[in-house]
């Protein structure tokens, strides 16, 4: 117990020490979007705040409150952000597709889950049923040898009958 006592107070110590050497150093504050316009998209972007426009050669800040940039500050086709070869355009038409084909895939592996459990227990019935007909089957051959046993004791202490839907007179 003293032993994990020592312990986790050198963790804490270490922890402790670490974080007060480690002095928060300030990064030196991004340069404006707008400074970045008539330049090439790969310096405007590499601010992540920044968007470029192609034709206008201009570097603008994302207009955040909208989740695609609006025409009217650069058309979809025009507009680079994250990378300068993709546009909003293809990377909107390439997210649907994917979206198409992962909720496609989803929708296929839910219709095999479903068909082959159908097909389980349409095999699982096909066996009951077979074992069910055997042990009917079984049933029959040991009911006709039961009512043989007892007709050839019928025989043997005289109650036969010949006609078996007749009542047995008591002489």
């Amino acid at each position: 117990m003293a032993g994990l006592y020592k312990a986790s107070l050198f963790v804490l110590a270490f922890v402790l020490m670490t974080a007060k050497a480690q002095t928060p150093t300030s990064s030196p504050a991004p340069t404006p979007c707008a400074l970045r316009s008539n330049t090439s998209c790969a310096e405007c972007l590499q601010n992540v705040t920044c968007l470029w426009c192609a034709p206008t050669k201009q570097c603008i800040d994302y207009p955040v409150r909208n989740i695609l940039p609006p025409r009217s500050v650069c058309p979809l086709n025009d507009a680079r952000w994250g990378l300068c070869w993709v546009n909003f355009q293809i990377l909107i038409i390439t997210m649907s597709v994917l979206g198409g084909i992962f909720i496609i895939g989803i929708l296929v592996c839910c219709f095999c889950c479903c068909k082959c459990e159908r097909i389980g227990s349409k095999r699982e019935d096909a066996k009951v049923e077979r074992q069910t007909r055997a042990r009917k089957s079984r049933q029959n051959v040991k009911r006709t040898e039961m009512q043989m046993r007892h007709d050839e004791i019928r025989q043997k202490y005289g109650m036969a009958k010949d006609n078996p839907y007749a009542r047995m007179n008591n002489h």
